[in-house]
């Protein structure tokens, strides 16, 4: 299997590469304003993008879809979104690049169509809804810290702590992480009581300044 971390430009945005090596097939995820890199690992390494991904459909994760779908790759994003995807995906579906297989799951809350993409059971890209030892941003429209709450504690914290972490952002002191050590380390997810996840988001840059948080 193929899966590589690569910068997108940007606000330190990451964007991936998966592939089925043996078959030379593709998807790239979250192509944002900078596409060199992405680009020039898919020269290399020979391969047919069969999709473009989108975790959610802000600018700076969106900017590059027309890269490789002017090239044949079909856009797949969560079925409402606005960029209205070929590949209508929902909570639950399955889609395979060569035999590498890539599960959807629906997480708003960062973005009302955001999702996550477990990719081969252990690898799980999150977008903008967990970082490394933080979380994406609410309080705008289309936005629900509610929803993020529930997507954050019913969905992604049921999976297991061995399952790697692979953020949209380079936000955290290593750029990518686990669901165990999140779970034990990132300060969002110690707040199981609602009223206290919203008061650290109010708080987030005191609480930053007071526990040595860059």
């Amino acid at each position: 299997m193929i899966f590589e971390q690569l910068p997108a430009g940007g606000d330190r945005n990451f964007c991936y590469l998966i592939g089925d090596a043996e078959r030379r097939l593709g998807a790239v995820v979250d192509p944002g304003y900078d596409t060199t890199a992405l680009e020039a690992r898919v020269r290399e390494l020979g391969l047919q993008v069969m999709y473009v991904f989108n975790t959610h459909t802000h600018h700076d994760h969106i900017a590059g879809n027309a890269v490789f779908l002017r090239q044949g790759a079909k856009l797949a994003a969560y079925k409402e979104a606005r960029v209205n995807p070929e590949v209508k995906l929902d909570h639950g579906d399955e889609l395979f690049v060569g035999r590498v297989p890539i599960k959807v799951l629906f997480t708003p809350g960062h973005y009302l169509d955001a999702i996550c993409l477990l990719v081969a059971g252990r690898k799980l890209i999150t977008g903008d809804t967990l970082f490394v030892g933080c979380i994406g941003g609410t309080g705008f429209q289309g936005s629900s810290a509610e929803k993020q709450f529930h997507s954050l504690f019913e969905i992604l914290l049921k999976l297991d702590d061995a399952v790697e972490v692979y953020p949209g952002h380079d936000y955290g002191p290593t750029p990518s992480s686990t669901i165990g050590h999140e779970r034990r380390h990132n300060p969002f997810l110690q707040r199981t009581n609602f009223e206290d996840f919203l008061w650290l988001k109010a708080h987030w840059e005191e609480y930053k300044a007071a526990h040595g948080i860059p």
